[in-house]
């Protein structure tokens, strides 16, 4: 049986696959599941840099729930607080996993796809990409866990206007609402979305950890520790920093080894 989920890896880049084209990678349960596995997996192991997330086929990201499973998976509010408490596991693992990520997004992102692209750091669109989330026409809610990630993307008021008008629009307003990082034509995503991974897994691994951990705890308003202050300098003993700072001044390559 194909694969729902692939997980590649390419040096210190590993690449998340949705891997449904035939339904345009429409997101059922078991591929909440497997997505899980691979993020805990990746977000673990130190010899990765960087993840990227993609559909299968090239003509969507993921087009959100397959609605065909809804009446065995989702008829009833028990069932759906089972199928919720998966998938908001798998969005929490993708929000805070500790490696870089990038969603590469060609033609579809909209509903639990947007969620997923959402919880990334990078959201790299091509210009005929089209984005929404209309599930008012289903009768159907995003939970708190969901919706968190897409209210810290864009805010409260944009988050508004996407669920209560339920409009699917294009990447030109995607860009506009902060939705995406960046848009280019459509036959570059993939070469750009790459060269992107690879600019990031260029850098100090630990310093993009560290960077997505510091990140990540300003959103908690309460007070940091002294502990949690100290851990800002941790980096000036690292093998790392003095490779870096070494390189840098004899005009050498940077050649960071994660320690």
């Amino acid at each position: 049986m194909t694969d729902i989920i692939l997980s590649s890896r390419k040096e210190h880049v590993a690449t998340i696959t949705l891997n449904r084209p035939e339904k345009l990678n429409a997101l059922n349960l078991p591929m909440w599941v497997r997505m899980g596995e691979v993020l805990e997996d990746l977000s673990s192991d130190k010899t990765v840099r960087c993840i990227v997330l993609r559909g299968a086929g090239g003509k969507s990201f993921s087009p959100g729930a397959d609605i065909s499973e809804f009446s065995a998976e989702r008829s009833s509010p028990e069932k759906g607080k089972a199928y919720g408490k998966v998938l908001c596991k798998t969005i929490g693992l993708l929000r805070d996993c500790l490696v870089p990520t990038v969603a590469m997004i060609e033609g579809i992102c909209v509903g639990g796809g947007l969620e997923v692209a959402s919880c990334c750091d990078f959201r790299i669109c091509g210009e005929k990409s089209r984005f929404g989330v209309p599930i008012k026409n289903l009768g159907l809610v995003m939970a708190y866990g969901e919706l968190s990630a897409l209210i810290g993307l864009v805010g409260r008021a944009t988050t508004m206007e996407i669920l209560l008008e339920g409009r699917v629009f294009g990447a030109a307003e995607a860009l506009d609402k902060g939705l995406v990082t960046r848009v280019v034509v459509d036959s570059e995503v993939e070469k750009e979305t790459y060269a992107t991974a690879a600019r990031i897994a260029e850098g100090a691994p630990l310093v993009a950890r560290w960077h997505k951990k510091f990140a990540n705890r300003l959103a908690d308003p309460s007070p940091l520790s002294e502990a949690e202050l100290e851990e800002c300098y941790a980096c000036y003993g690292t093998e790392d920093f003095q490779t870096g700072y070494k390189a840098f001044l004899d005009k050498q390559k940077m050649r960071f080894k994660g320690r």
